[in-house]
């Protein structure tokens, strides 16, 4: 870093016990630490973007004897590694000033979540305007994810959807109008989300997914690969499964979600690090079991009904996980270990539903017992 200097989100201050604080310790991004000499507070204050490292480390120097100048560049360099600062000298973004307007009240969300070392926030959006993305489903949880990503500068978004639009579907799509009722999803919101941001590239086609070979075909498409694909449709039953075969085959990372009454979750998965769908499924059904009497069924724990109790809400909240995590894996920030669900339950706001499980070695589709 030519100039770095602390991320204002990150900006610092000092605690009555002699510690420092970085990086807003209550949201879990921060750091503490001791300071007795008052010389990491110095640093602090020194790294303006006014000052080399080097300069800023002398400086601290000259007036603390506890610390080295060798020390307190080392200390920058460490504040730097953690994703406390940024330079100042950092080139301009390769982005038009239209596109910098845009998404200027995005990238600094982006610099605050961020714990790697990078020079400008800038180097986010870049990555997230270059990025391909497929979603499978446009209905509340995809319409949602959609209308997030699209908002927030996704390079390229290809969305399939086989349905028309019904009165039913507007209490939680938010894609669609009533002047929309009878026509395909698949045209209605490609239009819905271009009018939303120009700058993105945005097709949609009414694909009907029966199969693991329309997974396979959809992400084998285009000339270009997908960086992700979002998986927000729950029908067929199988449709996980297909999606799971699909990207593990092709080494894509991949996003479900959903609602189930008042829970609304999403779940990550990269192949080749972590969990794969089928083995965080396997665990899951391993722990319900342990808890169901003798004789009962698995889908007792968590009852199907012909329609799925939904609202704009719960919709809402699944496809803004699913958002959410997509942006994390496409741009590093925040930084997000995959093979995991996650999910709000709404009728207990007190209890996160966090589900981990361990990959499994025997694994069916991604361990020893996968076939082919």
């Amino acid at each position: 870093m030519l100039r770095p200097r602390v991320k204002p989100e990150h900006s610092g201050y000092r605690t009555v016990d002699g510690k420092v604080r970085l990086g807003s310790v209550v949201y879990g991004i921060g750091v503490e630490i001791d300071d007795p000499d008052g010389w990491v507070w110095a640093l602090v204050e020194a790294l303006d973007g006014s000052r080399t490292a080097g300069e800023a480390a002398r400086l601290v120097a000259a007036a603390h004897p506890a610390v080295t100048a060798a020390e307190a560049e080392q200390a920058v360099a460490e504040l730097a590694e953690a994703g406390h600062l940024e330079d100042l000298a950092a080139p301009a973004p390769a982005l038009s000033a239209r596109e910098q307007e845009r998404y200027s009240r995005g990238v600094p969300l982006l610099r605050w979540l961020d714990r790697g070392p990078r020079r400008s926030a800038w180097e986010m959006q870049e990555r997230l305007c270059a990025s391909r993305v497929l979603l499978v489903g446009l209905g509340g949880t995809g319409g949602y994810a959609a209308h997030a990503l699209v908002a927030s500068g996704v390079g390229h978004l290809h969305c399939v959807d086989p349905d028309t639009v019904e009165l039913s579907n507007l209490n939680r799509q938010p894609l669609y109008r009533e002047s929309d009722l009878g026509r395909p999803k698949a045209e209605a919101a490609r239009e819905a989300l271009r009018a939303v941001n120009s700058q993105v590239e945005v097709s949609c086609g009414r694909t009907r997914v029966t199969g693991p070979q329309d997974v396979t075909a959809l992400l084998g498409a285009p000339a270009l690969p997908y960086d992700l694909l979002l998986l927000c449709a729950d029908r067929p039953p199988e449709i996980r499964r297909w999606a799971n075969a699909a990207c593990l085959a092709s080494g894509t990372p991949w996003i479900d979600g959903g609602y189930r009454g008042p829970l609304a979750s999403m779940g990550v998965y990269v192949p080749g690090s972590g969990p794969c769908w089928v083995c965080l499924r396997a665990g899951e059904v391993e722990r319900r079991e342990l808890a169901l009497a003798p004789g009962q069924d698995e889908e007792a724990a968590s009852p199907r009904m012909p329609w799925n109790p939904v609202t704009a809400v719960t919709a809402g909240l699944s496809g803004l996980l699913i958002a959410h995590a997509a942006t994390a894996l496409l741009t590093g920030a925040p930084p997000m270990e995959p093979g995991f669900r996650y999910g709000i339950n709404l009728a207990a706001l007190e209890e996160p539903d966090v589900e981990r499980h361990p990959r499994r070695p025997d694994c069916p589709a991604c361990g020893a017992g996968a076939s082919g």
